[in-house]
């Protein structure tokens, strides 16, 4: 959530930046409950001013009750105007919050201008696309023709966008998750195992509601939602927290699967793993304080592409422009991986700095040490996410960039001890 003193001083600033985003915000309702909510709260600090010395007043009349009984009317007028002014000023800022809610980050200066992932710009790729003497296929085809990936069946006991994995799949699945895992909390990340429900207060502190419920599964009758991705609980861990300033930064690897709606991306990846209603993804969460927060971007860039290059697999890195952004990035960065089944480069993680806006929402802040020279006042800290990777799409990768004539598929050496020593796939 953007900061309301900032926006309404910066009108235009916040309009020009908020319109790179693409289209035209209108600030206006927000200025004029801003000012009203300003009127308000000068308003009744007068009033209670009027309605302490009203109080003097009584003490001193005691001995006078004609004059006690007319301090006594007035003092019950100020005390009516004071109520029903704090009502209009509870829903002045009720609507001031819900205008909030619904304008997405500023997209920060780095970012470069555009609409849509054409304008992204490739920022640079590792390793080379691997060659075959035969047409490759894509991964679902393989899936099936080993026996590993069941899409009929899932869909007869869940429906579309489900898959069942058998034997190797599963194994892979498995072994990916820990090798992610092992390999973030060796590089200074502490392992999390979150809840899969949380509450709607989780999905409002890290910016996805109100915009998105319709995304999400909702748990009918309890109010609680499952989890798109581990990025909600594990933020939400620090949620109405201060955190001390040596604690910082604060970075945590957790596990989840995701569980999304897919609303409005009906005929698209129909088929296959690319897009599901349940998946699995190792997420990587940093909390920093707000100097450092572009370094420690760069530094978690890094470790999910470590991911990639000790599995082989080629890919590179696009900055994503103004209007490819997710709804509460400042700036954002997408792993690419290349699939030669499919003949092109699909995201496995978006890298994103939030700045404070998530933090502004679920309250997380710290108290700076002394000697830092900003007071002892706590100043909101930087959130940042990323996926350290979304596993299904790694199964899909390493499916199709193993693939070999016959349809086996060679699996990475790095592997090979969370598989119990399996190094190729082939149909039992």
């Amino acid at each position: 959530m953007l900061d309301l003193r900032y926006v309404v001083g910066n009108l235009d600033e916040v309009r020009r930046k908020l319109a790179r985003r693409g289209g035209q915000v209108d600030l206006a309702p927000i200025a004029a409950l801003a000012a009203e909510r300003r009127d308000l709260l000068v308003a009744v600090e007068g009033l209670r001013q009027q309605q302490n010395q009203a109080n003097d007043e009584m003490r001193k009349l005691a001995r006078s009750p004609d004059a006690l009984a007319e301090a006594r009317t007035r003092l019950r007028l100020v005390a009516d105007s004071i109520k029903e002014k704090d009502a209009r000023l509870k829903l002045v800022e009720e609507a001031l919050e819900e205008q909030l809610a619904g304008l997405p980050n500023l997209p920060s200066d780095s970012v470069p201008d555009g609409t849509s992932a054409e304008q992204n710009v490739v920022v640079r790729s590792w390793g080379v696309k691997p060659a075959f003497d035969f047409v490759p296929k894509e991964h679902a085809d393989l899936g099936e023709a080993l026996g590993i990936l069941d899409f009929d069946r899932a869909a007869k006991i869940s429906g579309a966008r489900f898959a069942v994995y058998f034997g190797a799949a599963a194994r892979l699945e498995r072994a990916l998750i820990a090798f992610m895992l092992d390999l973030h909390t060796s590089r200074g990340y502490r392992e999390v195992l979150p809840p899969f429900l949380v509450n709607r207060a989780s999905y409002v502190g890290t910016g996805q509601f109100p915009k998105f419920e319709p995304d999400v599964f909702a748990v009918k009758d309890h109010d609680l939602f499952l989890v798109s991705t581990a990025e909600i609980p594990v933020t939400n861990l620090r949620r109405d927290e201060i955190l001390d300033a040596a604690e910082l930064p604060v970075r945590y690897a957790a596990y989840s699967p995701c569980f999304r709606s897919e609303a409005g991306s009906y005929g698209k990846d129909t088929r296959g793993l690319i897009r599901q209603h349940q998946f699995q993804k190792v997420e990587l969460v940093k909390l920093c304080r707000p100097e450092s927060s572009y370094e420690e971007h760069e530094g978690l860039l890094a470790d999910a592409e470590e991911v990639l290059r000790r599995l082989g697999l080629h890919y590179r890195v696009s900055l994503l422009c103004a209007g490819d952004m997710g709804f509460g990035a400042a700036k954002c960065y997408d792993l690419e991986v290349w699939l030669p089944g499919q003949g092109a480069y699909r995201e496995i993680s978006s890298v994103s700095n939030f700045e404070d806006f998530q933090a502004r929402r679920a309250k997380i802040r710290y108290r700076p040490a002394k000697d830092e020279g900003k007071g002892d006042k706590p100043r909101l800290v930087h959130t940042l996410n990323g996926s350290g990777l979304a596993v299904g799409r790694t199964v899909v990768a390493l499916l199709e960039n193993g693939q070999k004539a016959d349809g086996s598929i060679d699996l990475p050496e790095v592997l090979w001890p969370y598989l119990g020593g399996l190094r190729r796939i082939e149909k039992s």
